[in-house]
């Protein structure tokens, strides 16, 4: 039985399980392309693995950076948002109640209701209720920067550290191919969580994961043999 989420965390919850979803497969197919390359031009598990640790510590890092500098430029944008609808409703009441009341007109409620809704909710809390029929933003929860941050790095370091034990646990002359094996089931899992979460269909969701990273997987093998072959 499907149960649809309700309260105003839900969407909120989902969103953050995406994204570390996301953020994982991410780590998996970076890390693992790095190891299967670097594996296509030498045998020797004590370079792959460093190279993989430092694919696993440039990857996290990275998407942290990115993570925080998109969300703390989302925030500061919501709360420009949230200051100038403050200096609205103190400089001009009225017109704000008129913009409340034309809010819920276009949600299809009647124009004397509408106007008693938006009046009972400025009485309440003006700010509040403009933040969230206007802006669509929640004042009291407000995106944190260093959260995203942390969970972009955590997820992609959870992905990245597959890879890596494969290569470490593998028998002698199999890294590729026990990488490879590996990141198919943990990508396979990927895709659906990430169905499961997103609600849709589950295998056309992990057929492009999966599709996806093993394509990635083969074209820097390739490159990494190539270079193997040529001695580079």
């Amino acid at each position: 039985m499907h149960i649809e989420p309700h309260g105003s965390g839900s969407g909120g919850t989902l969103n953050w399980l995406r994204a570390a979803v996301l953020g994982a497969g991410d780590g998996i197919i970076s890390v693992a392309s790095i190891v299967v390359g670097v594996a296509g031009a030498i045998n020797d598990v004590r370079t792959i693995f460093i190279s993989g640790v430092a694919g696993l510590l440039a990857g996290a890092f990275s998407m942290a950076a990115g993570e925080y500098v998109s969300v703390s430029s989302q925030r500061d944008s919501e709360k420009a948002l949230l200051e100038k609808e403050r200096q609205e409703l103190r400089d001009m009441p009225k017109q704000e109640l008129e913009e409340l009341t034309g809010i819920y007109e276009g949600k299809g409620l009647t124009r004397a209701t509408a106007e008693a809704v938006a009046r009972e909710l400025t009485a309440h809390d003006a700010f509040a209720a403009h933040a969230e029929a206007e802006l669509k933003i929640d004042p009291a929860h407000l995106t944190k920067p260093w959260v995203a941050a942390f969970a972009s790095l955590a997820s992609f370091a959870v992905g990245g550290v597959i890879p890596l034990f494969s290569v470490l646990l593998a028998p002698k002359n199999l890294h590729v191919e026990a990488t490879f094996g590996a990141v198919f089931v943990a990508l396979v899992i990927t895709g659906v969580l990430s169905a499961r979460v997103s609600g849709g269909g589950w295998r056309r969701a992990t057929w492009r994961v999966v599709f996806g990273g093993l394509i990635a997987m083969l074209i820097t093998w390739a490159a990494g043999t190539l270079f193997g072959v040529a001695g580079i």
